[in-house]
């Protein structure tokens, strides 16, 4: 009862298998802190400088040197920022209840590794799509110097994908529609920004394909083994090494096994991992034909197994 709230967001990051409640702490804690400075500043009458230091974490489209503007090639690391940053309420609201939604099933079925997997690449993607399709079109070119990009749309919409393609029948109950399948739910929101890339927000519906495509890729190379998402954990562990103390290692010395065991050991090994992976690639293929719903007892539970490796 004592406990503060520095303390639940403490204990709200540090559970296990905990990261999308951890992109989402992120994300809202950026939100309030960047809000406040802004509310700071409007009353210290510095208004101005909140574009100033908010030009240093959205992502700018221009790759010029000379222009009014600030250049990507200047600030590159805003490839990473601007997907964590909003300053408007409604934005991050949806943002987020959108990157629960779909995360949960990315979370449970294929891991929470996977979350960042996709969130990082869908955004990476959707920022290279805004500067490159801004820098390519003529239509961009009064703007393409001024125009700078915020919100973690880009990854939350690599999410939804991403869970539509692996889950397409999966189902959610709407507010006056009832169930609907999550692949018609992606498939009308990736429509709607492909037909407002012609409006005031072009670069952000643009972001948006480009964190879908991201999505459709991710799930797709998954199925064929190969983890789009794998270099994002490497990156993480490494950076994470430099403040998380490792354990002291024990050494100790004992005989090693024979050559012939130790390669009849290996084969064992080898062979029960072949067969998990089959296993697992013909339930995900059940899945995308018939719906999680169609799945044994047995099945879900392999695949929740296998999840968690």
């Amino acid at each position: 009862m004592n406990t503060s709230i520095l303390d639940d967001f403490k204990n709200a990051w540090d559970k296990p298998n905990n990261s999308l409640a951890q992109i989402i702490i992120i994300n809202v804690v950026i939100f309030v802190v960047i809000n406040v400075i802004n509310v700071l500043l409007f009353f210290s009458g510095l208004e101005g400088l909140s574009r100033s230091y908010m030009s240093f974490l959205a992502l700018p489209s221009s790759l010029s040197f000379d222009g009014p503007g600030t250049s990507f090639l200047l600030r590159p690391w805003t490839i990473f920022t601007y997907m964590f940053v909003h300053e408007r309420f409604f934005h991050i609201l949806f943002n987020m209840l959108f990157l629960y939604w779909f995360g949960r099933i990315i979370n449970e079925f294929l891991g929470h590794k996977r979350i960042i997997g996709l969130y990082v690449t869908g955004g990476l993607v959707g920022g290279l799509a805004y500067i490159l399709l801004y820098n390519l079109f003529p239509v961009f070119q009064s703007i393409v110097n001024s125009s700078q990009l915020i919100g973690a749309s880009a990854g939350v919409f690599a999410v939804v994908v991403g869970a539509a393609v692996f889950m397409p029948n999966y189902t959610f109950f709407l507010l006056f529609l009832g169930p609907v399948k999550i692949k018609y739910i992606a498939l009308f929101y990736v429509f709607m920004s492909f037909i407002q890339t012609t409006g005031s927000n072009a670069g952000g519906e643009i972001a948006h394909l480009g964190g879908a495509a991201m999505g459709w890729l991710f799930i797709t190379q998954l199925r064929k083994g190969n983890d789009l998402g794998d270099w994002v954990i490497n990156v993480m562990n490494f950076f994470k090494s430099f403040f998380v103390k490792q354990p002291k290692i024990k050494v100790t010395h004992r005989s090693a096994p024979k050559r012939s065991a130790r390669k009849k050991a290996e084969k064992k090994s080898a062979r029960v991992t072949k067969t998990e992976q089959e296993e697992i690639d013909a339930i995900l293929d059940k899945i995308s034909q018939s719906g999680y719903e169609s799945l044994s007892k047995d099945e879900k539970q392999k695949l929740f197994d296998a999840s968690k490796k």
